[in-house]
């Protein structure tokens, strides 16, 4: 499938589910204390490194968002579905989000000081999941950290119906740590911290924190 193809079918699925998936899975940080206890060492590595504007790219209705916030965090949000902003404006409206897609980032060179990408790589095909790095890198301030988090595991399947029942059409790619940290190092990033785990978020999860090299 095309690029456009199979970000319209991501767009529309997502668009539907909105609602659903900000009630179904709104409060999921508090049942999983490994991905708190990351996201805070995340935002004390932006602190670390002078602070700054911190984007939360696929952000859905803005959970990750709004807990980086919490944390101190001058995070903001883009996400591919207008429906998805549309909640994340509606449930955090101190907050900024913005439609986009992470295949065309619409931001300034080295504009934020901070990007995470929680979960929301698993529907970009590997054959442009280069490009998407190389997006990421060139938005990130040099030395600025990166924090991904993806499904394990060697498959794709394609998910037609999710969060409440509703009809979607995505396929969920779930790879290799291993393949994402090399994927990471050909696009300019030194990858710091890499590990696994079990939780409400994923049957397994991974997690990467890398850093742009300058």
């Amino acid at each position: 499938m095309n690029v456009e193809g199979w970000l319209a079918d991501t767009r529309a699925s997502y668009d539907t589910v909105a609602v659903s998936y900000a009630r179904l899975l709104g409060n999921l940080l508090a049942e999983t204390p490994y991905e708190r206890a990351t996201l805070a060492l995340f935002a004390d590595l932006v602190r670390a490194a002078g602070g700054g504007p911190v984007a939360d790219v696929g952000c859905g209705p803005g959970r990750i968002t709004a807990h980086l916030h919490g944390l101190g965090v001058e995070a903001f949000g883009i996400d591919l579905s207008p429906g998805m902003i549309d909640v994340a404006r509606r449930d955090h409206p101190g907050l900024r989000f913005e439609v986009g897609s992470m295949t065309e980032l619409d931001l300034a060179e080295a504009s934020v000081a901070g990007l995470v990408a929680w979960y929301s790589l698993i529907h970009i095909p590997d054959d442009q999941v280069n490009s998407v790095f190389a997006h990421f890198r060139r938005v990130l301030r040099p030395g600025g950290p990166l924090l991904l988090s993806f499904h394990v595991g060697d498959e794709t399947s394609l998910k037609t119906q999710g969060y409440g029942g509703h009809p979607m059409k995505v396929h969920v790619h779930r790879r290799q740590p291993a393949q994402v940290a090399a994927w990471l190092r050909e696009a300019g990033f030194a990858v710091e911290a890499q590990m696994t785990l079990t939780s409400a978020e994923s049957s397994l999860g991974g997690i990467i924190f890398g850093r742009r090299q300058s």
